[in-house]
């Protein structure tokens, strides 16, 4: 269950963490390459000022963006502004999204994203959330998967274990963090992505362990697997997110 005020004032906090490494750049800095390949640093940070606009599009209700095309074209437009542009830019995005995640709503209705995607209200500061930190650490200025608060890395492992669940391209997965937690994904019947209970595991074809960081790398395209450790077989290939 999303606590939507809760991810609000984690959004809130994660910005400022991205909005303070940030300002410790420079302008040449801002063009330099970042850990997301074909974009520089500058692209990453247009794409997490339009998706806090995109965002507020979805909680009022209207399409997240024009088109494809136009998301794209508007981060290549912006991509090679001024430090202080991009910092004005993701700091007054950030505020029209904190804005309309405290207007009344109705937190339970359904609202839709991209490309047929639905959530209900009450996910969207999560996934903010999400594009925060992870982009953060895509920024590479020093912010890295480990620092990322432990509560954010569970429950972005949750999160992609629930996108993953049922993929025809992904095996049944039981991952196992070196801490005794676990999640269901891939080919699993019957059970959830939530944390096994002792005597209800499936059958897994493979069986993934390692640190929740790496786990978390793994899953959302961040780190090649390598350190993690499989039962039943070679680690599998994840589709595109």
């Amino acid at each position: 269950m999303n606590d939507h005020v809760r991810d609000l004032a984690s959004v809130r906090d994660a910005t400022e963490r991205l909005l303070s490494a940030v300002a410790e750049l420079d302008n040449a800095s801002v063009t330099e390459a970042s850990r997301l390949p074909g974009w520089s640093r500058g692209h990453v940070l247009a794409h997490l000022a339009r998706n806090a606009d995109a965002l507020v599009n979805v909680l009022e209700g209207r399409p997240m963006y024009v088109s494809g095309e136009a998301r794209d074209a508007e981060i290549e437009r912006d991509a090679p502004r001024p430090l202080d542009v991009h910092l004005a830019d993701v700091r007054e995005s950030a505020a029209r999204f904190q804005e309309a995640g405290t207007a009344p709503a109705d937190w339970s209705r359904t609202v839709e994203l991209r490309n047929g995607v639905t959530d209900s209200a009450a996910g969207i500061p999560f996934r903010r959330w999400i594009e925060v930190e992870l982009h953060h650490v895509d920024l590479g200025i020093g912010y890295v998967l480990e620092d990322l608060p432990d509560e954010f890395t569970q429950r972005e492992i949750n999160f992609l274990a629930r996108r993953f669940r049922h993929h025809p391209d992904v095996p049944a997965l039981l991952i196992k963090q070196d801490d005794g937690r676990a999640v269901a994904t891939g080919a699993v019947e019957g059970l959830g992505p939530e944390q096994i209970e002792s005597g209800r595991e499936p059958r897994f074809e493979l069986t993934v362990s390692g640190r929740q960081a790496d786990l978390l790398g793994w899953l959302c395209g961040r780190r090649d697997g390598s350190a993690l450790t499989v039962d039943g077989g070679p680690l599998p290939a994840l589709p595109p997110l």
